[in-house]
């Protein structure tokens, strides 16, 4: 840790012995205010043979319980028109805070600037005094960057100090390429994080180039970051965002595989995918290269692939063949899936520009598959340019690093159910880093989410979370946070924020920063737009009643004929 400055560091406590294991220990206090759970404390021990010019170690820890040990007599707060400090004074007990607590704390380490946390192994002696850590000292320790630095991601300050007193900054380079997941739940600000991230990667000292898979239409507000005096820089620098509409979102038929067909297909019989499956076959045959096959070509496969000849050496064409050219047809109507048009990954990608793909409107089996065949193609990219098999004119050529959020990830990779892009999220997230391409997975349902494809998330940032489902799934996919921590989850508030793994130097609670922009996903205020639908309704009832009346009399008439 860094020097504490010239004020000597007030102890808070002293240590009276070892924990339950090898890597805690327990300190006596009577200070109430400062012991909170995740707080920063640490004691000092003499390095023997270190070469270190420091004449002691701070090793840092953090609170992990605590508990009452010794107070006033329970009889003495049973009577509310009795001050306790009073009788305390009475009996001759005169500290000023009777109450004496029993703090553990979890041994982080000494921290050394190139090596980051390191556990001596040197526990306290009982006696040792225990000082709370200062915020200056956190903010070095505690973050891998500093604010502003290149590769930085400024996301908040520590919970537990005054605003803004120890800023929390991230490792962007840890957070892209070991991948992330926001696990919150419903209104506990995790698209509103999400957003601060994505400001952060476009800032001038990042430049990221990023996809958003956005199903609900919430990420549209990042567009006020063109123009953005925050986002401009002396060279001329403003980042590129751009908003795909539904009717924009245009992938490639010949860009499927017969997984994503079969996923657009209702009900095929087995033989039907088998038809299907070996029309695939036959165009891998016949179109070889990077031919751009329609459903017309596939329709054509697949009578192929169902015709078959008589005794006289006729040819004769299957049941399944006019049954699948039906359901191809419906896909050939889709507004989303062309013979021609694409999002290749060239325009989807480039540093400095976040391309946000709205799909609200889309059919969950349309995004799955979108998603799937985006991915799928961005991980192809990468690979081949970092393999230089594919020039630059390519529209597959990606010569930078890419980061991919997806939204409402446990649609995309549900934990017990079978998902287009389950796989293909397993295989990037497993050989991504590789190959620079990261991704950020954001739920409300982690216990919906798939184990495998959680765990391989190696920065994690954990919201308020209520159902025990979900909380028992962070056990064992999250396991950077620790314990103490993860019981802090049902009292955290909207924008509190456990953040842990690769991304952070330990595990820390962390306020949210403010937008820059707006968030796209506030909870419509129901009472307030009420109130206002009546308060116009009324007003315009009330000028129809104000308007002049123009009286007109109805002639009379019986069977047709005027009788007045």
């Amino acid at each position: 840790m860094v020097s504490e400055g010239l004020t000597a560091p007030q102890a808070i406590g002293t240590v009276k012995g070892p924990g339950e294991d090898g890597n805690q220990y327990v300190f006596i206090t009577a200070d109430n205010r400062q012991v909170k759970i995740g707080e920063f404390v640490y004691y000092e021990v003499q390095p023997t043979g270190s070469t270190d010019a420091r004449p002691t170690w701070q090793i840092l820890g953090k609170i992990s319980a605590r508990c009452l040990i010794d107070h006033l007599p329970d009889r003495i707060f049973a009577d509310t028109e009795i001050s306790p400090e009073a009788i305390a004074a009475l009996v001759g007990f005169v500290h000023p805070n009777p109450e004496i607590y029993e703090v553990t704390v979890d041994v982080i380490g000494y921290f050394h600037p190139a090596l980051g946390f390191m556990n001596p192994r040197i526990t306290p002696d009982p006696g040792a005094k225990v000082y709370l850590a200062s915020d200056p000292s956190l903010k070095q320790v505690l973050n891998k960057k500093q604010p502003g630095e290149v590769g930085s991601a400024y996301i908040g300050s520590l919970l537990l100090r005054d605003l803004g007193a120890v800023p929390i900054a991230l490792d962007v380079k840890e957070l892209v390429s070991t991948h992330m997941a926001i696990l919150a739940g419903t209104g506990s600000g995790k698209s509103y994080t999400a957003g601060v991230l994505v400001e952060e990667l476009l800032l001038p000292h990042n430049r990221a180039a990023v996809l958003i898979f956005d199903p609900h239409g919430e990420y549209g507000t990042l567009s006020e970051m063109r123009g953005h005096p925050a986002f401009q820089s002396a060279d001329g620098y403003g980042p590129q965002v751009k908003i795909l509409q539904p009717q924009e979102i245009q992938i490639r038929v010949s860009s499927l595989d017969y997984y994503d067909v079969l996923t657009l297909l209702p009900e095929m019989s087995d033989r039907q995918q088998s038809i299907l499956n070996k029309a695939f076959g036959l165009l891998k045959r016949h179109r070889k290269g990077d031919y751009r096959w329609g459903v017309t070509d596939l329709i054509a496969a697949v009578y192929e692939a169902d015709s078959s000849q008589d005794e006289e050496g006729n040819e004769k064409i299957g049941s399944s063949a006019p049954a699948i050219e039906w359901k191809l047809e419906r896909l050939a109507r889709s507004p989303y899936f062309h013979n021609q048009y694409h999002l290749a990954p060239k325009d989807l990608f480039e540093p400095g520009q976040v391309t946000v793909l709205q799909m609200n409107e889309i059919s969950q089996e349309e995004q799955q598959v979108i998603c799937a065949t985006v991915l799928r193609q961005a991980n192809q990219a990468r690979m081949n340019t970092q393999k230089e098999l594919i020039e630059p004119g390519d529209e597959n050529f990606l010569p930078y690093p890419v980061f991919i959020l997806i939204e409402e990830a446990h649609r995309f990779a549900p934990a017990h159910e079978p998902s287009r892009c389950k796989m293909i999220l397993r295989t990037i997230l497993s050989e991504g880093r590789k190959f620079g391409l990261g991704v950020g997975l954001i739920t409300q349902r982690p216990g919906k989410l798939d184990s495998d494809v959680l765990s391989q998330c190696m920065s994690q940032f954990i919201m308020r979370i209520v159902n025990p489902v979900d909380q028992d799934s962070l056990k064992y996919g999250v396991e950077a946070a620790g314990r103490d921590l993860l019981k802090e989850l049902p009292a955290l508030t909207k924008g509190q924020v456990i953040i842990s793994g690769a991304c952070v130097n330990t595990p820390v609670l962390c306020q949210v920063r403010k937008r820059l922009t707006v968030h796209g996903g506030e909870t419509l205020n129901a009472p307030e737009m009420w109130q206002n639908y009546f308060r116009s309704h009324q007003v315009e009832s009330r000028r129809i009643e104000q308007a002049p009346m123009v009286t007109r009399t109805r002639p009379k008439t019986f069977g047709g004929v005027s009788i007045e």
